[in-house]
């Protein structure tokens, strides 16, 4: 049978969610004009919508999470500088070089706890410049965070790292691509998790459903000059209205959703964790991202990969394991039939 026949429960990332009929409807009947010549007021509504929600002074609309994070990383550092990163960051894994490529800085990994860089660490590693070395001009989080599975990178800790910024006069970035299902998760506003960083970025494309597009967020001239590099990497759109209006439906009538995807991902962990071959402790699944080490006897990653295809079940292998996320377009059923084809190839 034809792929395109079956109904999959597909669990690869919460990218692979659909538009509402509310965001479809908003497409067809957004108000629209040319972006670039700052006449479109769809984009214009998104943009301050996002800025107040993260309580910022304004907002960009980006067709991506990493133009996004690309963006601001150009704009926070100039070239032979560093930026300190956490060592499973998004950005730095899985954004194809964007740091060195178009900022052209070098970005210095920190290893941390599930995504929570010792603030001592940080200090240690800030560099002043010299004929050998770069200046260290920016520090970059990431909360919820992807590559630990979706783990929830505590307040404090970003609270920390703030004050060493504030201390050496540096900025901090955050990527925040599911910021708001870590809000969930630790029951702390947005807002309060926004104040960390100088600028932050968020996707409208994942939990939140929209088809297209993220939010960077920052300060009034940060913004003005990130519109300026999101034209030279071709982010400059014309009629985008009909992408910003799912966007704004987005921020009003998904997020307090999210909180079930979360709630997924927690019971197919606690349902897998004890099933041979696997290693995971459901204690740490914190968010909508459930990562755990395979080492079966009858399978590969791979192949155990393709048996839960042939169960219409899709997910993704990630380094030295598989990576299942939840999302809008999964429901109770799907994560049923995630949890019966487990026990099924496994037992």
């Amino acid at each position: 049978m034809s792929d395109y026949m079956v109904e999959f429960s597909d669990f690869r990332s919460d990218t692979v969610t659909r538009p509402t009929e509310n965001m479809q409807k908003a497409m067809a009947e957004a108000v629209v004009g040319d972006d670039v010549l700052g006449d479109d007021p769809t984009v214009q509504r998104l943009e301050t919508m996002a800025a107040e929600i993260m309580g910022k002074e304004a907002g960009l609309f980006v067709p991506s999470g990493t133009m996004g994070n690309s963006v601001a990383i150009k704009v926070w550092t100039n070239e032979l500088e560093e930026v300190i990163v956490e060592s499973r960051a998004h950005l730095y894994n899985m954004e194809l070089t964007h740091m060195t490529f178009i900022a052209r800085v070098t970005p210095r990994p920190l290893s941390s706890d599930r995504g929570a860089i010792d603030p001592e660490e940080v200090e240690r590693n800030i560099r002043m410049p010299s004929v050998h070395t770069p200046r260290t001009s920016l520090i970059c989080v990431e909360n919820s965070h992807n590559n630990w599975s979706g783990s929830v990178v505590p307040l404090e800790n970003l609270k920390a790292i703030r004050e060493i910024a504030n201390k050496h006069n540096l900025k901090v970035h955050f990527d925040g691509a599911r910021i708001f299902n870590a809000s969930h998760a630790s029951e702390i506003p947005v807002k309060e998790y926004a104040k960390i960083g100088d600028s932050l970025m968020f996707c409208l494309s994942k939990g939140l459903s929209a088809p297209v597009g993220s939010m960077l967020v920052g300060p009034k001239d940060f913004i003005e000059y990130g519109r300026r590099v999101r034209k030279a990497l071709g982010g400059g759109m014309r009629q985008v209205g009909v992408l910003a209006a799912p966007g704004i439906v987005a921020l009003t009538e998904m997020i307090d959703r999210l909180k079930e995807d979360n709630d997924r991902a927690k019971r197919l962990a606690s349902a897998i964790a004890s099933m041979p071959g696997i290693r995971l402790d459901p204690a740490k699944i914190e968010t909508n991202i459930v990562i755990f080490g395979f080492d079966h006897p009858k399978f590969s990653i791979l192949e155990f990969l393709a048996k839960l295809k042939e169960h219409a079940v899709l997910a993704l292998a990630t380094t030295g394991g598989i990576r299942f996320v939840t999302h809008k377009d999964v429901g109770d059923e799907d994560v049923d039939r995630a949890i019966n084809s487990f026990q099924k190839l496994l037992s």
